[in-house]
């Protein structure tokens, strides 16, 4: 087994590959470094780095041991860090948010369950942009996310919030007087389309590339926010499905939601950083489960 000072030298000196560097960094000698690293090249029976009076640099061995342990120090770090949060107790601040009205109401009631069971930790509530979700995840400006799955590359806890599905389509659009209409029709007639930035898991949910039955879907433009896109369905632009409270939080006279009678429902509940699962995390989770039960998986 390594010890945890021949792994920091190690990774130190195969990110710096200078002696006097990583001697600085770690505050010692750089006969300390040489000493570490000869003690480690004996026990693994190879050579960890190629040594000139001008360059240092990792052997094919060494940098694979540097690649492979890497990963597992960082998910040390992060261990340490979450036992270190759960011993000082639920403290500091949290970061939370919501995509689209519909969330909000979730998103509240899982704050004030949270705050009455730990008064410590502040919570500051915020909205989402589409475009910047998962930038503000990454980055930490947000630490939960009330959204809608799929949500691709981030934890998700249970749905809190189910809808059916209805397409939104202009008041004057040859759909609008339907009383339902099936997913085929999209094959018909051109969707608008999500920005870029958009997961392509969550884009492939909500705006098909083909019909259930292999037809594939026209695309129309994209909008930037999701009431430029609902203004795009306005102008005749296109069609788009959304959840049925759409009607609810975006009520337009010159819009009409017809519901789709095949699609499965809409899901949306927490979604958060895998890497940020720290114990305020969890505790928010389990309170947005708590205060929305009746909405749960």
């Amino acid at each position: 087994m390594l010890e945890r000072y021949e792994i920091e030298t190690f990774l130190t000196l195969a990110e710096e590959l200078h002696f006097g560097r990583t001697a600085e960094r770690l505050r010692v000698t750089t006969g300390r470094i040489s000493h570490v690293i000869r003690k480690l090249e004996r026990r693994i029976g190879a050579p960890l780095f190629e040594r000139t009076s001008r360059v240092v640099r990792l052997t094919p061995i060494g940098a694979r041991l540097a690649e492979e342990l890497r990963p597992l120090v960082a998910g040390m770090e992060d261990a340490v860090r979450r036992a270190v949060e759960a011993g000082r107790g639920l403290s500091g601040e949290l970061r939370v948010a919501f995509v689209g009205e519909s969330t909000a109401p979730v998103l509240l009631r899982a704050v004030s369950l949270f705050t009455e069971r730990h008064p410590e930790c502040v919570v500051h509530v915020h909205e989402a942009p589409l475009a910047t979700t998962r930038s503000s995840l990454r980055d930490g400006t947000v630490d939960v996310l009330i959204a809608s799955y799929p949500f691709d590359g981030m934890a998700n806890g249970p749905a809190l919030l189910r809808e059916q599905r209805v397409l939104a389509v202009a008041a004057d659009h040859p759909l609008a007087g339907e009383e339902s209409v099936s997913l085929e029709v999209l094959a018909e007639h051109p969707v608008i389309q999500y920005p870029a930035v958009t997961s392509a898991e969550f884009k492939r949910d909500r705006t098909l590339e083909r019909t259930p039955s292999g037809r594939p879907v026209p695309k129309g433009p994209v909008g930037d926010t999701f009431s430029e896109m609902l203004s795009l369905v306005a102008m005749g632009r296109g069609v788009l499905p959304v959840g049925a409270e759409t009607c609810r939080y975006y009520p337009r006279p010159d819009l009409a939601y017809v519901p789709i009678r095949d699609a499965p429902p809409i899901r949306r509940g927490p979604v958060w950083r895998e890497s940020n699962t720290t114990a305020r995390v969890r505790e928010f989770v389990r309170a947005a489960v708590d205060a929305n039960p009746a909405s749960g998986d």
